[in-house]
């Protein structure tokens, strides 16, 4: 399956907010992203960063980074295992929450999941243009046996920090329900759109920690 990469004006100009937004941000936040360093190291020692590949724009692998919040060493079948029966209906369709009751995330990556901060280094990953601010959530490769022909229209776009299923009431929606939320993105992104996204955000991260 093929996806074609968006082209024109508008990701010229996302390309510009996303570099320089992001570099701001980092600057800014480098005190505060330095005391979630210590706070990961001391609560469980090292390493800091969580890294991952992630399928991108045009179906891509990129390694997306996040703060640590497993204990190292941890597998990834479990998750496997919960994407594969949310799709079938296995379990309660509460949708593609975080696993924050997960006994393989540490005391403080329950704190940054629930808060979402371990998302912040992502910043690294839109300042070196794997990622934008706003679009679709990073997909893991073996997620895509689930997608419907439709659902790689969401490899248009980069995928976000934030996006339009973060926003649209995420603990409450079905895999396929948030896929078709990316494809809703990749067809109408442009710059109101994403201004509405970044709005919202503050107020979904705050239902999200409730």
């Amino acid at each position: 399956m093929q996806a074609s990469v968006r082209s024109g004006l508008w990701p010229v100009v996302k390309r510009t907010i996303d570099v320089f937004a992001s570099a701001v941000a980092l600057l800014l936040l480098a005190p505060f992203l330095g005391l979630v360093a210590l706070a990961v190291v001391l609560d469980s020692g090292g390493p800091v960063l969580f890294r991952q590949l992630r399928v991108g724009a045009g179906l891509e692998d990129f390694t997306v980074m996040k703060f640590r919040t497993m204990h190292r060493d941890t597998p990834e079948e479990p998750h496997r295992e919960y994407i594969s029966r949310l799709v079938h209906g296995e379990v309660d369709p509460e949708g593609l929450k975080k696993l924050t009751d997960d006994p393989r995330i540490t005391r403080v990556g329950r704190m940054l999941r629930k808060t979402s901060l371990d998302e912040l280094p992502q910043l690294l990953n839109v300042l070196r243009g794997a990622m934008s601010l706003v679009g679709p959530r990073p997909a893991l490769r073996y997620e895509l046996e689930y997608y419907e022909p439709r659902h790689f229209e969401r490899f248009s776009v980069k995928p976000g920090i934030t996006g339009l299923w973060q926003v649209s009431g995420r603990n409450e929606l079905g895999f396929h329900e948030m896929l078709d939320l990316d494809v809703e993105y990749a067809r109408r992104s442009g710059p109101l759109l994403d201004l509405k996204i970044i709005a919202k955000t503050p107020v979904a991260a705050v239902q999200g920690a409730a």
